[in-house]
């Protein structure tokens, strides 16, 4: 690792935005504003937050946003902005007032940041940003999603920037089913991803294609067993692509403390897997990786699992 062999400082970047915070879908909604309070206060509290560069997430450009969404899609969510109250999506996703700026900026976010990691500003960055966008479909919104931040940082990279691979990790406890369906079978993307399953969204196990390597994982699954997916799944698939850069959604619903899901990881386990990701990248990436929040829905579990996965990105 740069840090370790070199002593220099690894400059990771912290991207997020008040308008993340406004966005809101009811004060029963377990992907809340105070998600993202959580993680900041918990990184000021344990001394990590000064030692990230901290980065207001710019808005993503429609033209951007629209090489992973249909042109169609866009402006019927840009029509459906309420003036006041709740506009239902899906039956568990609602935009209100400053739903579509949140989503913008969430997607810019991961642009931004592409955009950093590449000119060599940053060595890496953690888009604490909301809402999330696994789920997020090339038409339409799912799962609390409204773009698909991280694949619309992957198509960045590789139409705006040329790179040639990219790999995207997802270690949500649900499967990301809008990032598989946009890259299944682009040759330019290697998705490696674990998930509970069965489970919401019940997808990812029917006929994956080749370039996804997707790993269903049963109800109680511990972070032993995710470590060893890791190496011997993942790893190997992943070595042999030889990314340019890589993408991690990362979710944090597969702790053992988090009810949305009823896995069993621990911070160890994040920090784990973002140790060997970092490993990857710096063999074929010039240790390029943008991670951008996804899932994680007990505040606490959150809070302390970002700390663990970005003080392994900042090798503090």
């Amino acid at each position: 690792m740069r840090g370790e062999e070199t002593g220099e400082t690894v400059r990771t970047g912290y991207y997020t935005h008040r308008a993340c915070a406004a966005h809101e879908m009811g004060s029963w909604h377990p992907e809340s504003p105070e998600r993202l309070a959580a993680i900041n206060d918990h990184l000021i509290s344990v001394g990590l937050a000064s030692h990230l560069a901290h980065l207001d997430a710019p808005p993503a450009a429609l033209d951007v946003v629209a090489r992973a969404h249909r042109p169609e899609y866009l402006e019927r969510l840009q029509a459906r902005i309420p003036k006041r109250g709740y506009v239902p999506l899906d039956p568990d996703t609602s935009m209100n007032p400053e739903s579509w700026e949140a989503a913008l900026r969430a997607a810019g976010a991961v642009v931004d940041a592409t955009d950093r990691v590449i000119a060599g500003e940053l060595d890496n960055a953690f888009c604490a940003i909301r809402p999330p966008g696994h789920h997020a479909r090339p038409g339409a919104a799912m799962g609390f999603c409204l773009l698909n931040n991280v694949a619309i940082g992957a198509l960045h990279a590789l139409e705006r920037h040329g790179l040639r691979r990219v790999a995207i990790i997802d270690f949500d406890v649900h499967h990301g089913n809008g990032t598989d369906e946009m890259f299944s079978g682009d040759e330019r993307v290697l998705m490696a991803s674990f998930f509970q399953h069965p489970f919401y969204p019940y997808s990812g196990t029917e006929n994956p294609a080749k370039n996804m390597v997707n790993v269903p994982l049963p109800a109680g699954t511990r972070g032993d067993v995710v470590r060893d997916v890791v190496e011997r799944v993942w790893l190997p698939r992943l070595q042999a692509f030889e990314p340019e850069m890589i993408f991690i959604s990362a979710g944090f619903d597969a702790h053992r403390e988090d009810d949305l899901g009823q896995m069993g990881l621990v911070e160890a386990d994040y920090a784990f897997i973002t140790h060997r990701l970092m490993k990857l990248a710096q063999d074929h990436a010039k240790g390029r990786i943008v991670s951008s929040l996804e899932g994680g829905y007990n505040l606490s579990a959150l809070a302390r699992s970002v700390a663990a996965h970005v003080r392994t990105l900042a090798q503090l």
